[in-house]
């Protein structure tokens, strides 16, 4: 089998993701479940043979030099992937990420329409947060998509690796890739700000230095979008306050209450019809009280406020997985699997209520 035959069969069946490891057969993964292409265990130089295939000299270079390399690449005209090729126990292994090839509107993937009326504004910090594999990435190209599709911006990525590829439509986009067209996330940010941009996308606050530069960023008068692995808005928040020292913290406080645009957090949870999976929200709008409570470090009220902020386009997650649930989207199980307050909502739902369809 070779790594042609493996993308496609990945394809055919919607996998997310792919894995190669000596040992085990091919696998993917499918509606959050792994499961093996075939019988036939792959041995080193197999796993080897199909990193090649799809690797150049310089990057096995690395691979050895470094134990690893992300990367992403266009499958002819079928799909995109992401790609971590790695050593493990001195042998080659990969995991591809199937990247969707097009672009989906905000109904498409279940993002409420308030939010589009946000990506106008010409200043602010817009974060996507939740855990790896959420359709985190899907939700940013969503955003700038339509950015590019409706203002004429100069819109520059910080990627690692290049994701999803904008064609310049009504904006300007200017993509560089971490590690190849720039050293570090934080660099990227600091040369943005010489090359006349109106929108930045920082794909991921890693460290103190790239928290630091977005926000600077956001001051400054423009709009930033970037992702955290955190779980709603509140923990998202004191997350990027912990990052810094607590001589520190009041500051980051007072510049975070006054950039912040808005925070949406998300999870995927597999369908109960067996169509893959369906992505919940909680979506979190800065109005004058939740900056109030961010710089009075009051983060633990920002639940109740999103609760009750639904005229502004808010929505908190247990809210979010009780309609999919009503509706008969997903299980009783799946929802509380991933509630935030899982006893709060138990309270709230009846197991064996009837299921809107």
């Amino acid at each position: 089998m070779n790594i042609e035959s493996i993308l496609n069969y990945a394809i055919e069946r919607e996998a997310s993701d792919i894995h190669l490891s000596v040992g085990r057969p091919a696998s993917v993964r499918r509606h959050g479940e792994i499961l093996s292409i075939d019988d036939h265990v792959l041995s080193a130089e197999e796993t080897e043979t199909l990193a090649r295939e799809i690797t150049s000299e310089e990057q096995r270079k690395k691979v050895e030099e470094v134990g690893g390399i992300d990367f992403g690449f266009s499958f002819g005209t079928s799909a995109r992937f992401r790609v971590s090729c790695f050593k493990k126990q001195g042998t080659y292994a990969m995991v591809l990420r199937q990247l969707p090839f097009k672009f989906y509107s905000f109904e498409q993937i279940g993002l409420p329409q308030q939010l589009a009326g946000l990506l106008s504004r010409p200043r602010g910090l817009i974060l996507v947060t939740g855990p790896t594999g959420s359709g985190k990435t899907t939700t940013l190209a969503t955003m700038l998509n339509y950015i590019n599709q409706n203002f004429a911006k100069h819109i520059i990525t910080a990627e690692d690796p290049i994701e999803f590829v904008h064609p310049h439509q009504k904006s300007i986009v200017t993509q560089r890739e971490v590690g190849e067209d720039v050293p570090s996330f934080s660099e990227a940010v600091v040369k943005a700000l010489r090359q006349d941009p109106d929108v930045i996308l920082i794909g991921e606050m890693r460290d103190i230095n790239t928290m630091e530069s977005a926000i600077r960023a956001a001051e400054t008068g423009h709009l930033v979008f970037s992702t955290l692995h955190t779980t709603g808005a509140a923990r998202t928040v004191d997350r990027i306050i912990d990052v810094f020292p607590s001589h520190q913290q009041t500051q980051i406080r007072i510049q975070l209450a006054a950039t912040i645009v808005a925070v949406v957090s998300q999870t995927l949870i597999p369908r109960l019809d067996g169509k893959g999976r369906v992505c919940a929200f909680e979506i979190m709008i800065a109005t004058p009280a939740i900056r109030n409570l961010i710089r009075e470090n009051k983060t633990y009220q920002i639940t109740s406020e999103i609760q009750t902020g639904a005229k502004y386009g808010m929505k908190a997650l247990d809210d979010h997985l009780k309609d999919l649930y009503q509706a008969g989207i997903i299980s009783y199980d799946g929802m509380i699997e991933v509630a935030q307050d899982p006893r709060e909502l138990e309270a709230r739902v009846t197991k064996n209520a009837p299921a809107k369809h």
